[in-house]
C-alpha cells in the first residue's frame, strides 16, 4: 500500500509540473524516477517514451502508467495515471472557468508567449538527450536521416507515408539489424 501511494504521490507531483508535454517532462522524469529514486533505467524510460509516443494519449501519461504498471502491476499503473491525472484536470478546469475574461488581457498574452519559449527549450533538451542515446553509429544515423527527410518532404511525396507507418518501419529495422541503441 505504502508503495501504491508513493507512485500517487510522485506522478502527482510530476503532473502538477507537466508543461510542454512528453518531451518537455523527460529530464525531470529522468531526474525524479530514474536517478533520484531507481523507479526506472534511463534506458527504460528511453523505450516507455519510444512506446509512448506510438500509443494513443499523451507521452508523460502514457509513461505514468508503464511505470506504475511496472512498480506495482495494473493496480500501479491505475494509481500513477490517475496520479498524473489530478493536477492537471484540476488546473484546467480553474483555467477554463476564468480564462475566457481574461485571455485578452495583455499580461495573459505575454505570460504564454514567455511559457512557450520555456517548453520549446525543454523540448530541445528532451531532443538531444533521445538523439544522445538512440543514434549511435553510422547505420543509425542513416536511418533517422531516411525518416527524418521522409517527415520534412512526405508533402512533396506521390503518396503520404503516415507516422505510425515509419515508426513501424524503423523498428522492423531494429529487429532485423540489431540497433537497439547505446546502453548506459
Amino acid at each position: 500500500m505504502k508503495e501504491l501511494i508513493d507512485l500517487y504521490l510522485a506522478f502527482l507531483r510530476i503532473g502538477l509540473v507537466n508543461f510542454g508535454g512528453g518531451y518537455a517532462m523527460l529530464p525531470l522524469l529522468e531526474r525524479d524516477l530514474a536517478d533520484t529514486r531507481g523507479w526506472v533505467t534511463v534506458d527504460e524510460l528511453m523505450d516507455y517514451f519510444a512506446i509512448g509516443q506510438c500509443t494513443p494519449g499523451l507521452i508523460a501519461l502514457n509513461v505514468a502508467t508503464f511505470i506504475g504498471n511496472k512498480r506495482k502491476g495494473v493496480a500501479g499503473g491505475i494509481i500513477a495515471t490517475l496520479g498524473f491525472l489530478t493536477c492537471p484536470i484540476v488546473i484546467i478546469l480553474i483555467i477554463a472557468m476564468f480564462l475566457t475574461n481574461f485571455a485578452d488581457l495583455p499580461v495573459v498574452k505575454n505570460a504564454f508567449a514567455g511559457i512557450r519559449v520555456c517548453v520549446c527549450v525543454l523540448i530541445l533538451q528532451a531532443v538531444l538527450k533521445l538523439w544522445k542515446k538512440s543514434v549511435v553509429d553510422v547505420t543509425t544515423l542513416l536511418l533517422y536521416l531516411i525518416i527524418f527527410l521522409l517527415m520534412v518532404f512526405s508533402s512533396l511525396l506521390p503518396v503520404s507515408i503516415p507516422a505510425f507507418a515509419m515508426v513501424i518501419a524503423a523498428g522492423v529495422f531494429g529487429i532485423f539489424f540489431g540497433k537497439g541503441g547505446k546502453k548506459s
